[in-house]
């Protein structure tokens, strides 16, 4: 049973994976990017351009923004050919090397993500729901890690930040995806996209090459607002949670499968699992009062 990021040591570590600078569509220079992400108390940041010939094909070195208590991880936004209906392909890279190759003569969105996964990137497909991406493009990918289920600058931009309801559809026809949370960030002062949607990676150090390692192997969980202290299975069959204060805590499993708990400001509860007999998965979903949330990545069982 894959219990990650809890059953793994390390410490939890906040940082957000798609961010726009003026390299690419950004208002902020990467240094006043780097600076808003650390002074807001996140502990690492990837700075995402557009990967488009319009803007050089930037891969924005930020290496120089590293602190002792702030890191980043390079990476990009890739676009080159068309889905399915049509759009333009957007595939979040984290973790690219500087020297990554630009588009071939005629490559589409699966093969670039294929060249992003040999280099060795954390890749998912994002946003969604904000432009139409349907549950055969994201098969087309391949072996990507995950979907963007949460685009904080969505919200603003076609009120379409949620993807949730096509990776649960994914996870139902039994796909091994995780999921998000993300800003999308461009300092746009007609969007409020800063602050939105970030992960919690769980790693032994604040090393980029240590983070990149627990996005690619699923050490994290995303939110908009509230912390998973810890998930464990326990004996009879049972699921414990706990969190910061909450109103809500769910276990969600295949279908309208769900069982949940109620109370304010709860911050633990455990739930009998016969109650979800028959799902392959289930995943843990968190609401405080305020209307955060937060949700792990899906658990095997």
């Amino acid at each position: 049973m894959n219990l990650q990021p809890f059953s793994s040591t390390g410490k939890f570590w906040r940082g957000n994976l798609h961010t726009h600078s003026t390299r690419s569509d950004g208002h902020r220079s990467p240094e006043q990017v780097c600076a808003f992400y650390r002074e807001a108390g996140y502990d690492f940041l990837a700075l995402t351009d557009h990967f488009l010939e319009c803007y050089g094909f930037p891969i924005t070195d930020t290496r120089s923004f590293r602190t002792s208590d702030f890191t980043t991880i390079l990476g990009a936004e890739l676009h080159t050919g068309q889905t399915l209906l049509g759009e333009l392909w957007h595939i979040l890279a984290v973790g690219l090397p500087l020297d990554f190759p630009r588009y071939l003569p005629q490559e589409n969105g699966p093969q670039v993500a294929a060249r992003a996964l040999a280099a060795g990137a954390f890749v998912a497909a994002a946003h969604p729901s904000w432009y139409g991406l349907t549950e055969e493009d994201i098969q087309s990918l391949g072996p990507i890690h995950a979907v963007e289920v949460y685009n904080g600058t969505a919200a603003d931009l076609n009120d379409k930040p949620d993807s949730w309801p096509l990776l649960d559809v994914m996870l139902m026809r039994s796909a091994h995806l995780n999921a998000c949370a993300t800003d999308d960030a461009h300092f746009n002062p007609e969007r409020a996209d800063t602050i939105r949607g970030w992960v919690y990676v769980k790693s032994e150090t604040l090393h980029p090459d240590a983070l990149l390692e627990g996005l690619k192997s699923g050490a994290y969980y995303s939110s908009t607002g509230p912390q998973i202290h810890d998930i464990q299975f326990r004996p009879g069959n049972r699921l414990s949670v706990s969190c910061s204060p909450a109103e809500r805590i769910w276990v969600i499993g295949y279908g309208p499968k769900a069982t949940s708990a109620y109370g304010n400001g709860l911050t633990s509860a455990e739930f009998d699992l016969r109650d979800l007999s028959d799902t392959p998965y289930v995943r843990v979903a968190i609401r405080d009062r305020q209307g955060g949330r937060a949700w792990s990545n899906p658990i095997s069982l």
